[in-house]
């Protein structure tokens, strides 16, 4: 079973930037597809971009216009989300999370990802 563990997160001002990082320790990393994930009070968690296995396929939630990057460093078995413009709505607990199967292509859904992170905290302030 794969660790991984977010860092990275803080309390930042809306317009500026953070770059999330997951470093993945234990397993496998550079085979599967990764996911970011984000969960707000009282919200169900809800998906932010998911990169495949070879980092060529990325995807992102539609509401993000085009603030937040999705990459990964295979050799560094690290995942990275790079989010500017940074909106006090954007405030959540944000997971990084490994798929479930091998040499995937990334998905939205949290049922296709069966190891999470424990998650790093981003506040915006307005």
């Amino acid at each position: 079973q794969v660790m991984l563990v977010e860092s990275g997160g803080g309390l930042v001002q809306a317009g500026g930037s953070l770059r999330l990082s997951c470093a993945a320790s234990g397993g496998s990393f550079s085979t599967y597809g990764m996911g970011w994930f984000r969960q707000a009070p009282g919200k169900e968690r809800e998906f932010v971009a998911t990169i495949s296995w070879s980092g060529i396929e990325l995807y992102y939630a539609d509401s993000l216009q085009g603030r937040f990057t999705v990459s990964r460093d295979n050799a560094k078995n690290t995942l990275y989300l790079q989010m500017n413009n940074l909106k006090p709505e954007d405030t959540a607990v944000y997971y990084c999370a490994r798929q479930n199967l091998k040499f995937s292509y990334g998905s939205s859904r949290p049922a296709d990802f069966d190891s999470w992170g424990q998650g790093t905290q981003v506040t915006v302030s307005s």
